[in-house]
C-alpha cells in the first residue's frame, strides 16, 4: 500500500471542511479585528513619536509571548469576565473556543500592519501634501485622498504578513476549543499519526500561501492602478471564504459535543462515544485536544456536552482536595460535588486509569525497585519524564511529599514520547498512565503506591447541566457504562499508539465496540 493509497488520507479528508472552515473563520475575524485596531491607531500615531514607540513597543512584546500561551492566557481571562458579566448584567457569553482564539490572533496580527501603516505614510513625499494643503484639501481630505492611496502598497505588504501569521498561529488555538487545522497536529502527535501531521501542515501552509498570492495581486493591482489585478484578488479571497464557510453554515447547530483531552486514550473513548451517538441517530461532534482545567469549565458553561474524565483528576485538580479516599466513597463525595454544580456524573466505564511511577522492568529489577519508596535512596542521580501537566499537578508534590523524592532532572515530554524515552534510557523514570498499552510494548513495570499518595483514577462519564436530562443522550450512551476493563483499555490504547490504518481513533474504537458486544 502506498503512502496516498493509505486508508487515513481518506479519513483526513473527511475532516477537512469542518477543520478548513473552522480555520478559516477565526483567521478571517481576528484579521479583520486586527485591522479595525491597527489602521486607525497607526493613523494616530504617524505625527506622535511617544505614541508610535508605546504602540510599537507594545506590538513587539506581544510578538515575544509563544502563540500557545497567548490563546491559553485569554480562557481564563474571559471566563473571569463571563462569570462577573452574567452576576452584574444577567448576559454572559462563551469564553471557550472561538472568542479567546479571535482575541488573541488579533493581537498577533498587529505588528506589521502597524509598522508598514506607518512607515507607508511617512513615506509619502512631503512635497504632495503640501501641494494638497495648496489646493484647499483639509487634513482629512489629504490623507484619503493622497497619503493613503500612496502608502497603500506598503499597507498591503503588512496585512499580507500579518494574514500569513495569523493562519499559521490559528493551528494552535486547538486546546483552547477552537475546531482548527492544527486538531490533525495535535491529535497526529498524540496519537503517533504522521498522515494526519503532515495532512494539518501541508493544508495550512497551502491555506497561507493563497491567501498570500491573493492578496499579493491586490497589492501589484493597487501598485499599478491595475483593476483587473485587484478585481481577480478580491474575487478570490471573497470565492476561498464561501468555499470554506459553506459546509459551517450547512451544519446544524444543535449537534452533541463530545470532549477529548490531549492524550490517546481520550481521542478513542472520544470517537467511540461519537460513533455511538451517531449510531442513535444523534447529530454529534467532538472538540479534542483539551486541556484538563479547560475541558471541564467547558462542560460546566455549556461549550461541551459530554467526555469522560478521571475521578482523582478531578478530586486533586478541580476541587483541590487532598484527602486521599477508599474508592467507593471518593466517587460519592465526587458526585455529589459535581451535583452541586449542576453536572452529572452518569457513570464509571469500568477501568482505571491512574498516573503511577514506571521504570524498564531489568533495570527495576537490577536495582531492586518495586517501589516509589524504593525510588528515595535512587532517586537523587536519575532523571523522570513527565506529561506537559504532571510536575504542576498536586499529585506529583504528593509522591514528593510521601517519599521524599529529589530527582536529579526533571523533563516534560510528549506523552507517547516520554514510554519510548525511558525504554531508550533517555530517562530513567516515567510518570506513566495504568491503562496504556505501552507499558506491555516496551516491557515496563509500574512501581506500587503503598502509601496511596495518588488517587484512585476511575474513568468517569459526564454530563454538562443541560444534557442531564436527556434521554436519547443516556440511551445511546449508557451501554458504554461499566463495560469497558482495563486489559481492553490497554489493548486499546496500544492499537491506538500503532502507525496504521488499523490505529487511527476510529478504527480502535470501532474495534472495541465489536470486543464489547462479544462479552
Amino acid at each position: 500500500m502506498s503512502l496516498f493509497t493509505d486508508p487515513r488520507w481518506s479519513d483526513a479528508l473527511g475532516h477537512l471542511p469542518d477543520y478548513l472552515g473552522s480555520h478559516v473563520r477565526v483567521s478571517l475575524a481576528a484579521l479583520a479585528l486586527g485591522l479595525v485596531i491597527s489602521l486607525p491607531l497607526a493613523i494616530m500615531a504617524r505625527h506622535r513619536p511617544v505614541l508610535r514607540s508605546a504602540l510599537l513597543g507594545v506590538a513587539s512584546i506581544v510578538q515575544t509571548i509563544p502563540g500557545l500561551a497567548l490563546l491559553a492566557l485569554f480562557y481564563p481571562l474571559l471566563l473571569a469576565l463571563a462569570a462577573l458579566s452574567l452576576q452584574y448584567l444577567g448576559v454572559g457569553f462563551s469564553a471557550f473556543g472561538f472568542l479567546p482564539a479571535v482575541l488573541a490572533l488579533a493581537l498577533y496580527s498587529m505588528l506589521p500592519v502597524l509598522r508598514n501603516t506607518i512607515t507607508g505614510l511617512n513615506g509619502v513625499d512631503p512635497a504632495l501634501t503640501e501641494a494638497a494643503q495648496g489646493v484647499g484639501m483639509t487634513p482629512r481630505q489629504s490623507l484619503t485622498m493622497v497619503e493613503l492611496p500612496l502608502a497603500l502598497p506598503v499597507m498591503m505588504a503588512g496585512i499580507r504578513t500579518s494574514a500569513v501569521w495569523v493562519i499559521g498561529t490559528a493551528t494552535l488555538s486547538t486546546p483552547i476549543g477552537q475546531t482548527s487545522l492544527g486538531n490533525y497536529i495535535f491529535a497526529g502527535l498524540q496519537t503517533q499519526n504522521w498522515v494526519l501531521v503532515i495532512f494539518g501542515c501541508v493544508a495550512a501552509a497551502i491555506l497561507a500561501l493563497a491567501v498570500d498570492q491573493l492578496l499579493a495581486l491586490i497589492e501589484t493591482g493597487i501598485r499599478l492602478r491595475s483593476r483587473i489585478h485587484t478585481t481577480i484578488g478580491v474575487l478570490g479571497i471573497a470565492a476561498l471564504v464561501i468555499v470554506t464557510l459553506a459546509p459551517s453554515f450547512a451544519r446544524s447547530g444543535t449537534r452533541i459535543v463530545v470532549g477529548a483531552k490531549t492524550f490517546t486514550e481520550q481521542y478513542v473513548l472520544a470517537a467511540l462515544m461519537f460513533q455511538r451517538l451517531q449510531a442513535a441517530g444523534l447529530p454529534a461532534t467532538t472538540r479534542q485536544g483539551l486541556g484538563s482545567s479547560v475541558i471541564y469549565d467547558a462542560l460546566a458553561s455549556g461549550d461541551i456536552d459530554v467526555y469522560i474524565d478521571y475521578s482523582g483528576t478531578l478530586w486533586a485538580n478541580q476541587f483541590h482536595r487532598s484527602e486521599i479516599l477508599p474508592r467507593e466513597q471518593l466517587l460519592t463525595e465526587l458526585k455529589t460535588t459535581l451535583a452541586k454544580a449542576n453536572i452529572t456524573l452518569f457513570g464509571e466505564l469500568g477501568f482505571a486509569n491512574a498516573y503511577a511511577l514506571v521504570m524498564p522492568r531489568q533495570k527495576a529489577q537490577a536495582l531492586g525497585v518495586r517501589t516509589a519508596a524504593d525510588l528515595a535512596a535512587l532517586s537523587g542521580n536519575m532523571t523522570i519524564a513527565g506529561d506537559y501537566e504532571f510536575f504542576s499537578r498536586p499529585e506529583w508534590a504528593g509522591l514528593k511529599t510521601a517519599y521524599g523524592l529529589s530527582f536529579k532532572t526533571q523533563r516534560t515530554m510528549q506523552p507517547d514520547f516520554m514510554y519510548a524515552a525511558v525504554a531508550s534510557g533517555e530517562v530513567d523514570v516515567i510518570a506513566g498512565y495504568t491503562s496504556d498499552g505501552l507499558i506491555a510494548k516496551y516491557d515496563l513495570v509500574v512501581l506500587d503506591d503503598p502509601k496511596h499518595a495518588i488517587p484512585p483514577y476511575d474513568a468517569i462519564m459526564l454530563l454538562t447541566p443541560k444534557r442531564a436530562g436527556d434521554e436519547r443522550l443516556r440511551s445511546a450512551l449508557q451501554p458504554l457504562l461499566g463495560k469497558i476493563d482495563l486489559p481492553l483499555m490497554r489493548e486499546a490504547n496500544l492499537r491506538a499508539a500503532g502507525n496504521d490504518a488499523t490505529s487511527s481513533p476510529e478504527s480502535v474504537a470501532k474495534w472495541m465496540w465489536e470486543k464489547m458486544g462479544t462479552k
